[in-house]
């Protein structure tokens, strides 16, 4: 077996727990109990594996990392790993007294959750009033010279507010807006009906995310995550699985990609039990997708492969039960039929905010509930 490369990103979910109830989140269906979270010793030993196996950048994220009251204690050990830090939050606890903390123990920047740039939508999308919590923590983020994010879950409630949400950005003086189409896993899934956009709105947003981005090419970096539900051409499974980044879960279990739990028989490892190392290079979970050995027709034979590596594994799996199948989402797949009739349905208007235990979990493709 050939020693893959180095990653060099890791997602640190320090937490579930989350004051917001957003109806689009990609947690897993069944969260982590805050008291089987790993310790701040434990993270801080999982950021000096990570650095040693070459890993440079870490997100610090949740559910809300804030509700850890350690974060600046695990962001420091982040940091004397010699690992970039961002924290990834919606805003809420973030005071300037808990801000400084942050800054003092060597916070790097700061990515900022947002729903809509209407405050009432905005609340209404996120379960909670939460929107002047954000502007404020904006403000304090700018105020400490840290770079700063915004990123926004783009769905059928929030899709035709573009260019508000654009100008918003400019507004809080923010370097880089990540408008990122939902990717329907976890709660994503189960509120699919409710999230799925018309052609008619990505359309438009696309256009207007065009217009903006010629606009503000010197005042700020628009990033545009297309939904590969609409595209046909099936997005790499974070860059390939198990190729640059891993994800460390509030447990400790370690995956190749942030939905990967939802994977029956992928039975990941945990820091508790073996090296960031052994499991990056040796485990059967890190190694069940990598490369193209593994691939069915018609991904096995096509041109693509080394480039979008048959699609997403979770996505594959979320909509025709087979981890191993080629992603629907590509035009050549023999699932892909039943996938573009989910993007052609009228959809619900009812979202189902998270909660730690749903009313039900998501049918995959071809079997709706009705």
């Amino acid at each position: 077996m050939t020693t893959p490369p180095p990653p060099w990103a890791l997602l640190s979910e320090l937490t579930h727990a989350c004051p917001l109830h957003c109806g689009y989140c990609s947690n897993p269906l069944e969260l982590t109990r805050r008291s089987q979270e790993l310790s701040a010793s434990r993270w801080a030993d999982v950021f000096r594996q990570a650095a040693g196996l070459g890993v440079l950048h870490t997100h610090l994220s949740g559910g809300e990392p804030l509700l850890r009251r350690d974060l600046a204690d695990i962001t420091r050990s982040a940091v004397d790993a010699g690992l970039y830090t961002q924290l990834v939050t919606s805003g809420d606890g973030l005071s300037a007294q808990r801000l400084d903390a942050l800054v003092g123990a060597g916070l790097h920047s700061v990515q900022l959750s947002v729903q809509h740039a209407d405050p009432g939508r905005s609340d209404e999308i996120a379960g909670r009033r939460s929107f002047d919590a954000k502007r404020a923590a904006a403000r304090l983020v700018k105020g400490r010279g840290l770079p700063l994010g915004i990123n926004v879950v783009l769905h059928r409630h929030n899709l035709d507010a573009v260019d508000d949400l654009v100008e918003l950005a400019v507004d809080w003086r923010a370097d880089r807006i990540e408008l990122a189409n939902a990717q329907f896993y976890g709660w994503g899934l189960l509120n699919r009906s409710a999230l799925m956009p018309s052609r008619e709105q990505l359309q438009e947003a696309t256009e207007t995310v065009e217009r903006r981005r010629k606009s503000l090419a010197d005042v700020l970096d628009i990033t545009w995550v297309v939904p590969d539900y609409f595209s046909g051409t099936p997005k790499p499974c974070m860059g390939g699985w198990g190729a640059v980044s891993l994800t460390v879960t509030p447990d400790g279990t370690v995956l190749p990609c942030p939905a990967a739990a939802a994977l029956p028989g992928l039975d990941p490892p945990n820091v508790a039990d073996r090296s960031l190392r052994w499991i990056w290079e040796e485990s059967a979970a890190f190694n069940a997708y990598r490369g193209t050995a593994w691939m069915p027709p018609p991904c096995r034979t096509c041109e693509r492969r080394t480039e979008d590596f048959g699609g997403c594994r979770c996505q594959a799996h979320a909509l025709t039960g087979d981890a191993a199948r080629t992603d629907p989402a590509c035009s050549l797949s023999p699932d892909h039929a039943a996938l573009v009739a989910l993007t052609g349905t009228d959809g619900s208007p009812q979202l189902v905010p998270r909660r730690p235990t749903p009313p039900h979990r998501p049918a995959p493709a071809g079997h709706e509930r009705h």
